[in-house]
């Protein structure tokens, strides 16, 4: 047996765990930002597993208006502790500057795959069970209610068709394209 062997299993399990943990700060975060019903049984499910890092982080880290810097910060650091503890068990040594662009390029992949997903998820929803009201479709029209709403004045309705998660998930995508790219790059270079 090779030296993978075990490494892989543990390195699964670690961005496993890592990676849901991190969902779950980071969707908290764009919940509260976006003033999404907190009595919503799904943001109650997200208060509650996050809760107890972020109550002791933020006697420290104080919010700036509204934006829950403990969130962040709580997620930067996740995301790196993840990143620094798969790239040792693969044998990878980076700096410290290299690790947090990594970790940074990860958060900023991971917003917009969050926004994707939501709005497919939105829409699907809307063709399958359209006018239900659930604590999901709530969630999901709180999240991806500003993105649309802004692609809405820009392109009207066609027919009473709505067209602005298409025009949205086209400016995500290529948005990611523009942004993800460089920041890997520097990345490497700092690395």
């Amino acid at each position: 047996m090779d030296s993978n062997y075990m490494s892989n299993p543990v390195i699964f399990l670690i961005d496993t765990v890592f990676s849901l943990y991190i969902l779950a700060v980071m969707l908290r975060f764009l919940l509260q930002w976006c003033d999404a019903e907190y009595y919503n049984p799904i943001s109650q499910f997200l208060i509650k597993i996050t809760h107890p890092p972020l109550r002791v982080m933020r006697r420290f880290i104080p919010p700036i208006g509204q934006i829950d810097t403990s969130s962040l910060v709580l997620v930067m650091v996740l995301q790196m502790l993840a990143d620094f503890s798969i790239l040792i068990l693969k044998g990878i040594m980076i700096s410290v500057g290299a690790l947090i662009v990594l970790s940074f390029t990860q958060l900023v992949s991971l917003l917009f795959n969050i926004f994707i997903f939501a709005i497919f998820a939105r829409a699907i929803l809307s063709w399958v069970n359209p006018g239900a009201f659930d604590a999901a479709s709530s969630i999901l029209h709180s999240l991806t209610e500003p993105l649309l709403d802004t692609c809405r004045k820009f392109i009207p309705d066609i027919g009473g068709v709505d067209l602005s998660p298409l025009a949205a998930l086209v400016l995500l995508q290529l948005a990611k394209m523009v942004i993800l790219p460089p920041l890997h790059q520097l990345a490497g270079l700092i690395g």
